[in-house]
């Protein structure tokens, strides 16, 4: 199994059960848990194929990745976090799933022909609009909106030192993946910690 593969697999398991765990915050039943994890793990992804051109959607037929959608609902269920707990592990899925899904787009993006200023917006296009599609099932003001938080800015970070170490050092694929990977959830964790915002338009 390819490394990329590995990232997009771990990547819709986490945003699946961030969505799950969205869910359950907007006190919605099993069903409606399962609903918001699937857009969460799949609505950025769905988005970055359409507007690439790629046919059939990459999610379409994958019955390991429908599994894992599946399985970070059921965990969700099966986890009765209390109320502080459940909000950092909200946070800290999602900001796993940021990162993963950064890289992926990003990596699929070039694959399918885009240059490097469209690869980085699949990829925070993928990294983002679950997220963005879950919080409004779930009544939330968006992640990707919201004042105070560094989100897209982090994905959009992590994703132009990923393409920049690509295009300029002989590191391996592998590492540069990993590399993109931790510098967006550390930028996501740091601009929360210390409450780092953008300047109002």
């Amino acid at each position: 199994m390819k490394f990329l593969t590995v990232i997009t697999y771990t990547g819709i398991f986490v945003f699946a059960l961030a969505g799950a765990f969205k869910a359950r915050g907007a006190k919605l039943d099993v069903f409606g848990g399962l609903v918001v994890a699937f857009v969460s793990a799949y609505g950025g992804g769905t988005l970055r194929d359409l507007l690439l051109g790629v046919r059939p959607l990459t999610w379409m037929n994958d019955n390991l990745a429908i599994g894992l959608v599946f399985a970070g609902t059921f965990v969700t269920f099966l986890v009765k976090d209390r109320v502080n707990n459940f909000r950092r592990t909200i946070f800290f899925t999602d900001a796993m799933g940021l990162g993963l899904f950064t890289a992926a787009g990003i990596e699929v993006g070039s694959l399918y022909g885009a240059n490097e200023v469209y690869a980085l917006t699949m990829g925070v296009i993928t990294a983002t609009f679950g997220g963005l599609i879950a919080d409004i099932f779930c009544g939330y003001p968006p992640m990707l909106l919201r004042k105070g938080e560094l989100y897209a800015t982090a994905s959009a970070i992590g994703g132009a030192v990923f393409i920049l170490i690509n295009k300029y050092l002989t590191t391996s694929k592998n590492l540069d993946l990993t590399i993109c990977v931790v510098l967006v959830v550390a930028i996501r964790i740091y601009s929360k910690r210390k409450r780092l915002t953008l300047p109002e338009i």
